[in-house]
């Protein structure tokens, strides 16, 4: 793995990458209580989420040599997708190490841009020494998900995006930009792409290594028996030194959200924005929604990922769907008050 940081220079430099390439996401106004927030609806990129920013970046920095060796990346999907529409564009064959409960969705789409997929287990197998075994028997580059100071660049080209689009609708750059935050990429991108914002990550509970990182001071693992979540984009067991850097020198707030939160947001999305977004996506909409973190000035979410199975979609649709959520958030011993509000 390569020593070299990540720079606001490399973001610039990703930007202008992804602007000769894809077209801007859309940033949609959402009524979050009397505050308008800001949604960058990266759920619409070619892939379904924003990962194919960091995997254009990452591929096109190649020499020839070593994208004749191919590519090795790791990911429950989305970086999946990303890593492996990137190596098609460029003729580069492409590996990905997948968990075998990872969304049908994800897996077939994957397969389907020709990049070849080795399945683990995620709760016995190691998946990086998996993919790390690969990339030094083939010769071939690991595409880390997130600890790959060219990936991180590249998911920062999100915030020189989101600011241009902020600059000419909202009166001004962001003021905060809460987003879902796996292994931290994203979240580091966003850092060093718009430093005079507070960037606010969000993690699902129990799977909440970023949050308890920055709480402490230290990288922190998720436990080994920590629950299954519909978050599955946001699984990562741990972040890594180069992510961590950037967070505990801007990330000043952070929150986690509850699985029937990120549901809530999932409807609220369908509803109001017409929008697809998967679980992991809706996180940071959900910390607002859940009134966790108030609008404060010009605040932009993230709606990360839209790549969802429709099996999993079918019950937020369902007739039911609005008395199974008051059921759960009951559950959880939030006031009614509150329970009519999320939903």
């Amino acid at each position: 793995m390569t020593t070299r940081e990540p720079t606001r220079e490399g973001v610039l430099q990703a930007a202008a990458k992804i602007a000769g390439l894809l077209p801007p996401t859309p940033l949609l106004p959402l009524c979050v209580g009397d505050a308008v927030v800001r949604a960058k609806a990266e759920s619409l990129q070619p892939i379904g989420a924003f990962k194919i920013r960091g995997a254009w970046h990452r591929l096109t920095a190649l020499s020839d040599s070593e994208r004749a060796r191919g590519v090795i990346g790791v990911s429950s999907g989305n970086h999946a997708q990303g890593v492996a529409w990137a190596a098609r564009e460029l003729g580069i064959a492409a590996t990905i190490v997948m968990p075998r409960d990872a969304p049908a969705v994800k897996l077939e789409r994957t397969r389907a841009l020709g990049a070849e997929i080795v399945l683990y287990d995620r709760a016995r197998e190691d998946r990086d020494a998996i993919a790390e075994a690969l990339a030094e028997e083939r010769g071939a580059t690991l595409v880390h998900a997130y600890a790959d100071p060219w990936v991180i660049e590249g998911q920062g080209s999100v915030g020189i995006e989101l600011t241009a689009q902020m600059e000419r609708w909202a009166g001004g750059g962001p003021t905060r930009i809460v987003t879902p935050c796996g292994g931290g990429g994203l979240t580091a991108g966003l850092a060093l792409a718009c430093p005079e914002a507070e960037i606010v990550p969000v993690e699902p509970e129990h799977w909440d290594d970023v949050c308890r990182s920055l709480e402490t001071g230290a990288i922190q693992r998720i436990a080994p028996d920590a629950p299954p979540t519909a978050c599955d984009a946001l699984q990562t067991p741990a972040t890594r030194p180069i992510n961590f850097a950037v967070l505990k020198a801007r990330c000043r707030s952070w929150h986690r959200v509850s699985e029937a939160e990120v549901a809530a947001a999932q409807r609220h999305a369908l509803t109001h924005l017409r929008l697809v977004i998967e679980p992991g996506g809706a996180a940071g909409l959900a910390a607002l929604l859940a009134g966790k973190i108030p609008p404060d000035g010009r605040t932009a979410v993230v709606l990360s990922g839209g790549n969802v199975d429709p099996a999993a979609l079918a019950p937020l649709l369902a007739p039911g769907a609005r008395t199974d959520l008051d059921r759960a958030l009951a559950l959880q011993g939030v006031p009614r008050a509150e329970q009519r509000r999320l939903a």
